[in-house]
């Protein structure tokens, strides 16, 4: 079922929740890929309906040529949705009528690593996510770890708005040579397609090193050093953070924190394509 309007939208979940049925969300801008399916397969055997919504959202892009080029590919998205209950796609009119004034604001957490090289993206995002809860009602949302930072911000604001949804984790899914599944992928070219692994390869090689005992500062320097030679820049941010809170740590021995208490993240471009990852230590 294809879903433009908000009212027809609202009417079908009134008639799942009546029935007593779980609902889940899993919300996306389109251009989908097998990471986006492989939530849509969470979501399927945690609940008994399932929304996907596709919706290119303005206000989480800081650079009009951004929003303008992000690949809209609506026939094939629904062509690879056979099996779901609702494909919700509305319009920016729909989302945000004439007059429409009100944002949700994460701080601290949302202005550093990708809130500092794109400012407003995630109150854009956070606002819309909290908008298609509202709308879907949905019990459960399922969120891709590859965005660790934007996970981290919807488990945020959900609990300190008391929203009355669970979020649910999905590990990053990975091309057999560990590259993560990305819409931005497609823009490679060939020989940085080649290329692309090594990011990921890095990031491996930085956790392995911090946890054998080396000072997280110097193997992220180490690091840097390797995105640079494997061709990646400029490079935002090359990052050890608290995995929760995403509080940077620089000055001390991984081996003083829990085991998957930290996480590695990275932003770089290749050639001019932005990649993000991120792992655990």
């Amino acid at each position: 079922m294809i879903i433009r309007d908000i009212a027809t939208l609202k009417r079908t979940v009134r008639q799942w929740n009546q029935a007593g049925e779980t609902i889940g969300l899993v919300p996306t801008m389109g251009a989908l890929h097998e990471g986006h399916l492989s939530l849509v397969t969470q979501a399927r055997a945690r609940t008994q309906r399932v929304i996907v919504s596709i919706f290119v959202n303005p206000t989480q892009f800081n650079n009009p040529t951004d929003l303008a080029t992000y690949p809209r590919t609506e026939a094939e998205d629904i062509a690879l949705l056979p099996d779901v209950d609702a494909i919700f796609i509305p319009t920016a009119e729909a989302m945000y009528p004439e007059g429409f004034s009100s944002t949700v604001k994460v701080s601290a957490m949302a202005e550093t690593l990708e809130g500092a090289y794109r400012p407003g993206h995630f109150d854009g995002m956070a606002t819309v996510v909290t908008k298609l809860f509202s709308l879907s009602e949905a019990d459960y949302a399922f969120f891709g770890e590859k965005d660790w930072q934007q996970l981290q911000i919807v488990r945020r604001f959900v609990q300190d708005l008391n929203l009355p949804i669970e979020i649910v984790a999905c590990p990053t899914l990975r091309e057999a040579d560990g590259l993560a599944l990305s819409s931005r992928n497609r823009r490679l070219s060939p020989e940085a397609r080649k290329n692309a692994p090594a990011l990921h390869a890095i990031l491996q090689e930085i956790a392995t090193t911090i946890r054998q005992g080396q000072p997280i500062a110097e193997a992220l320097d180490n690091g840097m050093k390797s995105l640079i030679a494997a061709g990646f820049g400029p490079i935002d941010y090359l990052a050890c953070c608290e995995a929760e809170s995403l509080t940077s740590v620089t000055t001390v021995f991984a081996t003083k924190h829990d085991n998957g208490a930290l996480r590695l993240l990275v932003a770089a471009a290749l050639e001019s394509v932005r990649l993000i990852d991120n792992i655990v230590i």
